[in-house]
């Protein structure tokens, strides 16, 4: 419909004829009355003549675009376009988040993965679960639940976060006959949903741009429809269906005063009133919506009825916009809410996790893993897996346990089943573990060996392993060496036997000593850092085996001299230069095996032939230059590693050790060996390698024993055909150049050659 005005020339009173000046608007008109002749009978209105011309036509056109422009009220006139340009300002208001990358990428996504974490056969599991619980215990938290609701209600924040959850469990039921093992793929499908979720919190939750957008484009609203109540409330009354116009053009048409009718001012006027109440209706509409942003704690969502519905209590509360946009889709339904909650617990993650482990790791491939270990036991080690299959505990047959980089391991009671568990090895792994399988553990356990980066690390629970006889932890017990290394006391492990710490301890824990009694092996391998204070070393009264390795001792400590039933002896790696105290070992009459090496020691004092029960004497890697002759006085010694070092002469009383089965001077300096030695005649390994020697004696033939024999890097130009009497020697255990080894007769090499 087209918005006119048609005017007509106004007759006029005189004294009305200088103040009819109204303006107002109008509709264009098409065909020009003729002005009315004056009435006789009122004689004193004026006569009204028009100038004759042939526009007639164009003139009242003229006339009613001028009062339409003049007359005419702007609100009348403009009304149709108001409501189209507020209309649209409603619609970005509403639209714009939708279209704005920063909030709108946002809404998308999370829509996107809502929809797949609602759609999950994940989800439908894990929800089954939770429906298959006693009727019980499902009872009794619905009574502590609604016994919190009555009595101890919450601030309004965390009550009515999510109080549309409440009637979750009456809307949904899991049919759990429904809910399958999960295929393969739909495992694949939810675990990449579970980090899609975790990635899409850690991002949305850092701003709140969603909130913020939302609330500035709801104010903004409010303060537009109150605008237009305001304005439009003042101004419809100016839409008059008669206008008075006043037009100075005399000259022209005759006339100058005009009455006009706005022909679209009876609907405009309708539809005005129509537009309020619309408006009035949206309006109210946005201030609720504004209370309800103002009203409720929008930034932060609490899954409390979720946790307390479900039974899985870690599902974290969310803020900023991750909040938000929860507190939105728990207005359409908050169905969508628990469902998606399933996706932030790290529960029902470890649970998909566990349930794709077992998946991939079939009984079968595990007993494709087993193999031999050092201690003779079947074992399956399992390294850097994402955590521990319960397929494992169907390997009955297993021996030993070896976990190594899984995080998060949970030992179930189902561990009862490995019948012939006896070891278990922890590396850097945090382990957790079911009552049930700690009472199996305490019972079965013998060998338990963890390694750690951090002290928290250790489980506590190897504490009470009250038959546990081995244990091994290699790791930092303090980040500050100069403080006391803190451990648990391990009074509980009755049965302890052999200890082996790792570490950098600075004196031996308080924590050993209460097991000192009765353990009869103990290794400290420090880092290089100083051991101090170790007197707690003579408690330990039944100790057979001592290791200070690489512990920077400068002495050998007299706290060994009082272990009487010591058998091994291992300084390994120190700092010693003078072993004077070693006259006092003459009191370990069980002493076998000494092991000095890898020190600075330059000379070996006479009284070592103190050591008439010494066996095996390891010296290599110091710098001895003279081997004193009363050191093969010592003649039960069976094995004599003096490799490394400055020697140049062996004396010949080495022919006294009548029971030498092992002799190593590699890398010396030795010119000469004395015909005696050749008289060890159980000798089975000698090593003479990188010394200075130019001829081999041919009474080496007198070792029939002898299965190695190293005699690479010196100087020999030809090797003695009395080699062939050494029945034992192969060419694998003769360690020689190869164009020295053609020198032996064809018949020697031939023997040799053969197995």
């Amino acid at each position: 419909m087209q918005d006119k005005i048609i005017c007509l020339p106004k007759r006029v009173q005189p004294a009305q004829n200088s103040s009819a000046s109204n303006v107002s608007q109008a509709v264009i008109s098409t065909t020009p009355l003729p002005p009315p002749k004056p009435s006789p009978a009122n004689p004193a209105t004026v006569e009204m003549k028009g100038l004759k011309t042939d526009l007639d036509l164009q003139q009242y056109s003229f006339i009613n675009q001028m009062c339409y422009e003049r007359a005419l009220h702007w609100y009348a006139k403009y009304f149709p376009y108001l409501v189209l340009i507020h209309t649209l300002v409603f619609m970005l208001c509403s639209n714009f988040w939708f279209k704005f990358p920063g909030s709108s990428s946002k809404i998308e996504h999370f829509i996107s993965i809502l929809g797949k974490c609602f759609d999950s056969p994940w989800t439908t599991r894990a929800l089954s679960e939770v429906s298959g619980e006693d009727s019980e215990e499902k009872d009794n938290r619905k009574n502590n639940m609604s016994r919190s609701n009555t009595i101890q209600p919450g601030p309004e924040g965390s009550m009515v976060n999510s109080q549309s959850l409440k009637s979750i469990p009456e809307k949904f039921v899991v049919d759990k006959s429904t809910a399958g093992a999960l295929d393969k793929k739909e495992g694949e499908q939810a675990k990449a949903l579970f980090e899609k979720v975790r990635k899409f919190r850690l991002h949305v939750e850092e701003g709140d741009i969603l909130y913020a957008m939302y609330v500035r484009q709801t104010v903004l609203k409010v303060i537009k429809f109150l605008i237009i109540i305001a304005y439009n409330s003042a101004l419809v009354s100016k839409v008059q269906f008669t206008v008075d116009c006043n037009v100075d053009i005399q000259d022209m048409t005759g006339y100058k005063n005009f009455s006009c009718n706005h022909t679209m001012a009876h609907l405009f006027s309708k539809l005005s009133f129509c537009y309020l109440c619309f408006v009035s209706i949206y309006g109210l509409t946005c201030l609720y919506t504004l209370y309800w942003l103002f009203y409720r704690s929008l930034r932060e969502y609490s899954f409390e009825y979720v946790r307390q519905e479900t039974g899985i209590d870690d599902i974290p509360d969310v803020k900023n916009d991750f909040a938000f946009m929860l507190h939105m889709i728990d207005q359409y339904d908050p169905l969508y809410s628990k469902r998606f909650a399933v996706f932030l617990s790290e529960v029902s993650e470890n649970k998909l996790k566990q349930l794709n482990l077992n998946n991939e790791w079939t009984p079968d491939k595990l007993r494709q893993k087993l193999q031999t270990n050092a201690h003779n036991r079947l074992e399956l080690p399992l390294i850097m897996l994402s955590g521990l299959p319960d397929t494992v505990f169907e390997i009955t047959e297993l021996q030993s346990l070896k976990l190594e980089i899984i995080k998060n391991v949970m030992i179930p009671a189902t561990i009862a089943q490995l019948d012939n568990l006896q070891e278990l090895s922890l590396h850097q792994c945090s382990v957790k573990i079911h009552s049930a399988a700690l009472s199996f553990l305490k019972e079965n356990l013998k060998v338990l060996s963890v390694k750690f980066d951090d002290m928290r690390e250790l489980p506590p629970w190897m504490y009470g392993l009250r038959n546990l006889e081995e244990l091994y932890l290699v790791g930092s017990l303090s980040h500050d060496i100069s403080k006391n290394v803190t451990l648990e006391s391990l009074r509980d492990l009755k049965s302890l036997k052999i200890l082996s710490i790792k570490s950098n301890v600075s004196k031996i824990p308080q924590a050993v000593v209460d097991v000192s009694s009765h353990l009869q092996r103990m290794c400290i391998h420090n880092d290089g850092t100083k051991l101090v204070m170790l007197n707690n070393l003579k408690k330990m009264t039944n100790l057979t085996e001592l290791e200070l390795v690489h512990c920077d001792l400068e002495r050998i400590p007299h706290a060994v001299f009082s272990l009487l039933s010591l058998q091994e002896l291992d300084l390994k790696g120190n700092n010693l230069k003078s072993i004077e105290e070693i006259m006092s070992f003459q009191h370990l009459r069980k002493l076998t095996v000494l092991k000095l090496w890898y020190n600075s020691i330059t000379y070996i004092p006479e009284h070592i032939k103190k050591l008439t029960s010494l066996e095996r004497l390891f010296f290599s890697h110091n710098k001895v230059e003279v081997l004193p002759s009363h050191l093969f006085l010592c003649n039960k010694i069976r094995y004599l590693d003096l490799s490394y070092n400055d020697i140049r002469f062996i004396p010949p009383e080495i022919g006294v050790l009548q029971s030498l089965q092992y002799f190593s001077i590699t890398c010396n300096k030795v010119e000469s060996l004395p015909d005696e030695l050749y008289f060890c005649k159980k000798l089975k390994t000698l090593k003479i390698g990188k010394n200075s020697l130019s001829v081999l004696s041919p009474k080496i033939g007198n070792l029939l024993f002898l299965s190695y024999l190293d005699i690479k890097g010196n100087h020999f130009e030809v090797l003695p055909p009395e080699l062939g009497d050494c029945r034992a020697l192969k060419r694998a255990g003769l360690v020689v150049e190869d164009a020295l080894f053609e020198t032996l007769p064809s018949d020697v090499r031939e023997q040799m050659k053969t197995e």
